[in-house]
């Protein structure tokens, strides 16, 4: 806009044989360079100018064109790319799976392929796989172990039955003789009977510490409950010469099962006076330990080997082989002891030593 005249513009689309413009109307345009004297002059002129659009409009759409396709070609290259990077990233996952698809109840080794254990990404997930299996090898292992153990029990005491019953019938006897024969036999079944009863209760204990949680737990004094053992094994202890005392610094409470808190404290005494000599005590201490409830049964007996140490708490394990079944059991109640321990959440150490005697010492949470 020049000396106070408005500009105006004015735009429309014409064709002219058939070819299109688009064309512009330039209303009072002030006349830049002048010729005359009359140099102030304020003539104006108006201008029309038109283009054809056809080639602009074939231009634009042949740069589309070529911009859609370039964009699917680098589509394409980029596509083929990213896949052939995430095909070489999860080749390593992938020799791991084939590795870990060949893991079988008869062959327990993870054969990690290199690329695996190349890839830094991945190490957190090889250990985490070696870790499981290697506790489910221990658990299976513990299981064959556990069968062929419980079979080779089992069979003794059947056999002994079986060869009673067969002389039963072979020859004719008195009553008499029939009766004793029966009695051996009931003997026999009794036996059986006590190392199904503690298998099936250690099959209980480990369920339980797998994380089945029972309903059936209630509060328990620990004091009260020691005590009631001890009562139960007096005679055990007096037959056997050994003296039983119980020291509680106060009533502890813990939730269980009365009867599993009953087993724990009949096998440790039980054991604890057995290898105990003649003329001395078992101490049974109940106290509070970094706010748990510690219970330690402490003997002054001949004490166990440290090769022994290792093992007290297996399954079928006797640290004295001269033990017979009938005055050492089958070797299960230690084994239960810790099963039970370890379901209530709680710990058992051994402390022992040959000719300083043993100190049992459980761990249980507090009922809070």
């Amino acid at each position: 806009m020049t000396g106070g005249t408005k500009l105006n513009r004015q735009y429309w689309n014409v064709t002219v044989d058939a070819v299109h413009y688009r064309a512009v109307r330039l209303d009072h345009l002030p006349v830049l360079d002048r010729e005359g004297p009359d140099t102030q002059s304020t003539a104006t002129i108006t201008v029309i100018y038109a283009a054809p659009t056809d080639e602009f409009r074939e231009d634009l759409w042949h740069a589309a064109i070529l911009t859609l396709i370039s964009s699917l070609v680098l589509l394409a290259i980029a596509t083929g790319v990213a896949a052939w990077a995430i095909r070489q990233g999860l080749s390593p996952l992938e020799s791991l799976a084939i590795s870990a698809r060949k893991v079988s109840a008869s062959d327990w080794n993870l054969n990690l392929p290199k690329d695996a254990t190349a890839t830094e990404e991945l190490a957190p997930l090889t250990r985490a796989m070696e870790t499981m299996l290697a506790t489910l090898y221990r658990a299976f292992s513990s299981q064959q172990e556990f069968l062929a153990n419980a079979a080779h029990e089992l069979k003794t005491p059947v056999a002994i039955l079986k060869s009673t019953l067969q002389s039963l019938v072979q020859v004719p006897r008195t009553a008499d003789e029939y009766r004793a024969r029966i009695e051996v036999a009931l003997e026999d079944v009794a036996r059986i009977e006590k190392l199904i009863h503690s298998m099936l209760r250690l099959a209980r204990a480990e369920q339980s510490a797998a994380g089945h949680h029972r309903q059936d737990l209630v509060p328990v004094d620990l004091s009260v409950s020691c005590e009631q053992s001890a009562d139960r094994l007096g005679a055990f202890a007096v037959a056997g010469g050994v003296a039983i005392e119980v020291r509680a610094e106060n009533h502890l409470t813990v939730k269980a099962d009365p009867e599993d808190l009953e087993l724990i404290w009949n096998n440790l005494l039980e054991n604890a006076i057995r290898y105990s000599p003649k003329s001395s005590r078992v101490l049974v201490t109940v106290s509070e330990q970094d706010h748990s409830a510690q219970v330690k049964v402490q003997d002054w007996g001949a004490g166990i080997a440290e090769s022994e140490l290792a093992h007290i708490f297996d399954r079928f394990h006797r640290a004295d082989v001269s033990r017979t079944r009938e005055t050492g059991g089958y070797g299960l109640g230690l084994a239960i002891t810790k099963a039970m321990v370890n379901a209530y959440g709680g710990t058992i150490v051994v402390d022992s030593g040959v000719g300083a005697g043993t100190v049992m010492t459980v761990r249980l949470p507090l009922d809070t």
